[in-house]
């Protein structure tokens, strides 16, 4: 039967996209998955997949043009129905009223997770391949990046019988570098579960099939036991409804805990953070209090993300209008809907300023902190963690570490930070925190001194030295340490690095960064400052060779040389950099060459051209 092939949607503020190739012409065969044709948005250049295998029979949207997200770009015909472009449209009339409701698969193409919508926007991540039948759409392991060849299930969103929309969240996925969710790539019913929870499963095998809304599912569930058919087919219509309201809230995401954290600035004297409430309790037992189910019913589909916040903070899902794709509430509504609660009750505190009995309320903000849930409870290993745990392991067996420290004076860069930071952030748009001067003079450090990013092939008597910098970035976030790469940093500037460092960290949070992202780092830089700490000892992540971590910045009485008083005590504002090495290739001296020619850039601090004040 006909597929239509639609206009994906390429993020949530892109709403359509200019077809710039076609791959495929009238006439031709296709596979499922096969690149069919190349989109172009403002933000983001792309392939589009095919959803089915068959005879590409029209072509709506012609090279050039515009076409709204959802509408259909083509029609790829069966084998053996007719593929020309005049007979293609007549044959598709008939059979779409019987079988539109799960045939409209939508093609999300692969990598194109840079623009999408905060937490629980699923149209992030890479879509299923969806291989239409008669029976149902098979939804598959998408590739969720260019190294990655299987994904385990980690929950599933919508069980056998339920319904769903186009691009809402079917099923959680995890890979070694990233967890995401899968949206379903048509509308209808759940038939049949292929993939169980914590089984793992190869790029492109079939997780689930989805039917037209309403069809009874495999006989995977009880209810097909019984013979009769008469008892069998009303069952999946009046049952699966009452379901979802008692399944959906209840597991919890023990791995994806709320966290409200931004760029670091690594100025720990900034308490903005230390402000907000760090309940990051996310334990079986708390999804029993989130908010009432007629709130959820009211505000439609949310992830269990957005559900476990809102009953964090106490927020009424029905009433917020949700500000993502279709009205669909995110995360960011309901920490803003708490903020105003928050202000709303502080102001009434300070209003009888007159009174002296109004001294007594500021005791309840000073109460003791409530002690976690999780004390005392046992919880699975999330899939993320194991890994880092196992490449921590590993790189320690294999490589000989140790760390070299320096101090470095930064009062000149402070000061240029506090001249630049309105015009920067008016001009790039993002904070200008100290990472950004630590990354540009990290880089051109590594132009300069080769062996601290090269990398040692013991048994081939080899060592590679690379041909550009890639830096990683490490990122605090709620499922652990990650590090996006910003590749070719050498070819950016101070506001190229900052933005690029900015923006990875954010997608990195909010889950929505790519596995091509996370890979091919050749040297990488935390910033262990951002959170007090004056330095730490780094473990190299292999097959890196070296790793610089930034400690807080602070002020403190030194002893410094003037020109004409001598050496004079004065406050200055100072860091330590601890750079960890593999000392089978990096000599201790190799290590202080390399740090001294970053002290020696940062304590200069002849950024001025770099930040348009020159």
């Amino acid at each position: 039967m006909p597929v239509s092939v639609t206009m994906p949607r390429l993020g949530e503020s892109v709403t359509e996209g200019t077809v710039t190739r076609w791959l495929k012409q009238e006439g031709d065969t296709v596979e499922v998955d096969e690149p069919l044709l190349e989109v172009s948005t403002d933000k983001v250049d792309t392939e589009i997949p095919s959803p089915a295998a068959g005879v590409l029979s029209r072509i709506v949207v012609g090279e050039d043009e515009t076409a709204e997200v959802g509408s259909e770009l083509a029609v790829i015909a069966g084998e053996g129905e007719s593929t020309g472009g005049g007979e293609a449209a007549p044959q598709e009339q008939a059979p779409a009223e019987s079988v539109e409701p799960a045939a409209e698969p939508t093609a999300a193409a692969e990598g194109t997770a840079d623009e999408v919508a905060q937490d629980e926007a699923p149209a992030e991540a890479p879509a299923p391949a969806a291989a239409s039948s008669g029976e149902g759409t098979a939804v598959k392991m998408p590739a969720l990046g260019e190294s990655v060849t299987e994904g385990t299930v980690t929950r599933w969103l919508k069980q056998v019988g339920e319904t769903i929309e186009v691009d809402e969240p079917l099923l959680e996925v995890s890979t070694d570098k990233v967890d995401t969710e899968i949206p379903s790539p048509v509308a209808g019913t759940v038939l049949e579960i292929k993939v169980a929870e914590d089984e793992t499963a190869a790029v492109g095998a079939d997780l689930a099939i989805i039917g037209v809304a309403g069809a009874a599912p495999a006989p995977a569930q009880p209810e097909p036991k019984p013979e009769p058919k008469a008892e069998a087919k009303p069952a999946p219509k009046a049952e699966p409804k009452p379901e979802p309201k008692v399944e959906e809230p209840t597991p919890g995401m023990s791995y994806n805990e709320p966290a409200a954290e931004t760029e670091s600035s690594a100025q720990p004297a900034k308490t903005e953070q230390a402000a907000q409430p760090a309940s990051s309790t996310s334990t079986p037992p708390r999804p029993s209090a989130p908010a009432p189910g007629a709130g959820e019913e009211a505000a439609g589909y949310v992830t269990p993300l957005v559900r476990k916040l809102a009953g964090e903070h106490g927020v009424d899902l029905a009433a917020l209008n949700g500000t993502g794709v279709g009205g669909r509430i995110r995360k960011q509504d309901v920490l803003e809907a708490a903020e105003k609660a928050k202000a709303a009750k502080a102001a009434p505190a300070p209003a009888p300023a007159a009174a002296p009995a109004a001294a007594a309320p500021p005791a309840k903000p000073a109460a003791k902190p409530q002690p976690s849930a999780k004390r005392g409870t046992t919880e699975k290993l999330p899939r993320i963690r194991a890994t880092i745990a196992k490449r921590m392991q590993q790189s320690l067996h294999e490589t000989a570490q140790l760390t070299t420290v320096v101090e470095v004076d930064v009062t000149k860069v402070a000061k240029l930070r506090v001249q630049a930071k309105e015009s920067f952030q008016a001009k790039h748009g993002v904070k200008l925190s100290f990472l950004p001067f630590f990354a540009l003079a990290a880089i051109e450090a590594l132009q300069t001194h080769p062996i601290i990013q090269a990398s040692m092939d013991l048994d081939g008597g080899t060592i590679t030295y690379p041909a550009a910098e890639h830096l990683g970035i490490a990122v605090d976030t709620e499922r652990g340490l990650l590090v996006p790469v910003i590749h070719n940093a050498g070819d950016l500037n101070m506001g190229g690095i900052a933005k690029r460092i900015a923006d990875l960290a954010e997608r990195t949070r909010a889950n929505k960064i790519t596995p091509d992202e996370m890979a091919g780092a050749t040297f990488t830089l935390t910033n262990t400052g951002s959170r007090g700490a004056l330095f730490d000892t780094p473990i190299v992540p292999s097959p890196q060779s070296a790793m610089l971590g930034t400690g807080a910045v602070v002020k403190r009485p030194v002893v410094v040389n003037d020109p004409e008083l001598g050496e004079v005590i004065a406050v200055r504002s100072m860091v330590y950099l601890a750079m960890s090495y593999d000392h089978r290739l990096i000599d201790g001296a190799d290590a202080a060459r390399f740090l001294t020619a970053v002290k020696e850039r940062l304590e200069a601090g002849n950024f001025d051209s770099e930040l348009g004040l020159a």
